[in-house]
């Protein structure tokens, strides 16, 4: 019979950890309901002491989110364990996650620490979360640049005291696969009681190396692999988890490992992570990347035309991808729309549908044919759950390499249409300098991107900015085939969201 693993997945704790990602609590129970889809195990839901915000995710998460194990992460700290105990408890499958760190480097620097005080609070602390809830998983950070004998007492230790599951973290990357799998197979061998307990993995890939080390462990007899999506995390990030689940599934000859996973739904996973994090896929990234299955050489593609396992050892559609290219146009009706936005993946109420099918008339009138890609920008920027405050009315622009800049653009707000001028440094920034006037709203700008959602010359142009206020990021998001309008709804999007953020407190008055 084949070795089964779980797939916890960090990517709303861990992977919220990336420089620059900030989730509100809808787009974190967004992230949670698609990966209840692609058929995780485990959710970390968050960090429940570390703010309010998170400990409120982790509530909404586990009342919303069924049929799968709902964590929050917990210092080895009674407090932090009593606060993921609330955030969890609505959970149908709740586990509370410790950690405390083993390696002699952090004992000594970080926690100021002996061995027998790191080990006595291990214990402690497992048994304080047993109190509250069976499955407590107990993770020995930096594990892989600790002693082994204190190791495997630790361990031990923390399943006699209750402990269901025992995270051996690669913490800063620093491990090699050999020597990884040999570590899992070390405390395989050596700790007392570790055939009751499922064995876990967090690796990090500081040196390119994470699922590497991943699947190694799994080879050597872990049971769990925590991971996130499009491997984000701290610093160079996490194990992929699109990158394991395809190696074991392309690979089932090496690994005969089965797993829960929907692979169908990784795709879709990754635009949405990619979506509300703004946190970018490079083009060659593996599985998930806009090149995955693009062929270019001349060689590739008559290989491919002629049996397409020359040059593709997985298909598209097995990540949820489709080859087939949609051709839609200004004459095509809302039933054809429709029924192609099923075959997307996407599930809307009639008003979305009809939002989305408006937008796309509009984009069919400047474009000869839309594409899959130019259908998923559209609905991914026009259903939102974040009240509109402003909507665009129009905006006009002068600018060129010997004029000043100016914009003037009309907001429209509760059916009354507010027109404001300025200038700036360019185009873009006249426009938001206009429309922080109509709002009143000041928002810092902190980066701006543009890319191209498809190809051509009328190819639509998605535009990302992340802007701040009181110290909180903010990313808004617009699409349009021009690329100065993307600009503006971009800023709009941010602006509407800070309002909703913060409230009308955040309007400042401007004269």
């Amino acid at each position: 019979m084949s070795a089964s693993i779980k797939i916890f997945d960090t990517t709303l704790r861990d992977g919220e950890q990336t420089p620059g990602v900030n989730l509100n609590l809808q787009e974190k129970l967004e992230i949670a309901r698609q990966l209840q889809k692609l058929g995780v195990d485990v959710i970390e839901a968050g960090f429940a002491i570390a703010s309010p915000g998170d400990f409120d995710a982790i509530k909404a998460v586990s009342q919303d989110v069924k049929g799968v194990t709902i964590a929050s992460l917990a210092r080895a700290v009674e407090k932090d364990i009593d606060r993921a105990w609330e955030a969890v408890q609505y959970a149908e499958r709740p586990r509370i996650h410790t950690f405390i760190a083993t390696s002699e480097i952090h004992m000594k620097y970080k926690l100021k620490m002996t061995e027998d005080e790191v080990y006595e609070r291990s214990v402690a602390m497992v048994k304080h979360a047993k109190r509250y809830c069976e499955d407590v998983e107990f993770s020995a950070e930096d594990a892989s640049r600790s002693s082994l004998q204190f190791l495997y007492r630790v361990l031990e230790g923390v399943i006699k005291a209750g402990a269901t599951v025992l995270n051996i973290p690669d913490t800063v990357g620093y491990a090699t696969p050999i020597e990884f799998g040999n570590l899992i197979k070390d405390v395989r061998e050596n700790v007392k009681g570790i055939e009751k307990v499922d064995i876990s993995v967090h690796c990090h890939n500081d040196l390119g190396l994470a699922v590497a080390n991943s699947l190694s462990a799994v080879l050597n007899g872990a049971t769990q692999v925590e991971c996130t999506i499009n491997g984000l995390g701290e610093r160079a990030g996490n194990a992929a988890l699109e990158e394991i689940i395809m190696g074991i599934n392309t690979r089932k000859d090496f690994y005969s490992i089965n797993h829960n996973i929907n692979s169908t739904q990784i795709y879709r996973t990754s635009k949405l992570i990619t979506k509300l994090t703004g946190v970018g896929v490079q083009p060659n990234k593996a599985v998930v990347g806009a090149n995955a299955f693009a062929h270019e050489s001349g060689i590739h593609q008559h290989g491919v035309l002629s049996e397409k396992t020359t040059y593709e050892i997985m298909t598209p559609e097995s990540v949820g991808l489709t080859q087939n290219k949609m051709v839609l146009g200004k004459l095509s009706g809302k039933h054809a729309f429709e029924e192609r936005l099923k075959e997307l993946g996407f599930t809307l109420s009639q008003d979305e549908i009809q939002k989305a099918f408006e937008k796309f008339k509009e984009l069919a009138d400047k474009k000869k044919e839309v594409t899959d890609k130019d259908i998923e920008a559209l609905v991914e920027e026009n259903v939102s759950e974040i009240q509109q405050t402003y909507e665009l009315d129009s905006f006009q622009i002068n600018s060129g390499n010997k004029v000043i800049s100016t914009a003037m653009v009309s907001l429209k707000r509760n059916g009354e249409t507010i027109t404001e001028a300025a200038t700036g440094d360019g185009p873009v920034d006249a426009a938001f300098n206009a429309m922080e006037r109509v709002s009143g709203v000041g928002l810092e700008l902190e980066d701006y991107g543009l890319r191209a959602v498809t190809e051509g010359k009328d190819a639509l142009g998605e535009v990302t900015v992340r802007v701040s206020r009181d110290n909180k990021t903010i990313i808004g998001r617009g699409i349009s085939t021009d690329i100065i309008e993307a600009s503006v709804k971009a800023y709009l999007n941010a602006i509407n969201r800070a309002i909703s953020e913060f409230g009308e407190g955040i309007i400042i008055v401007k004269s």
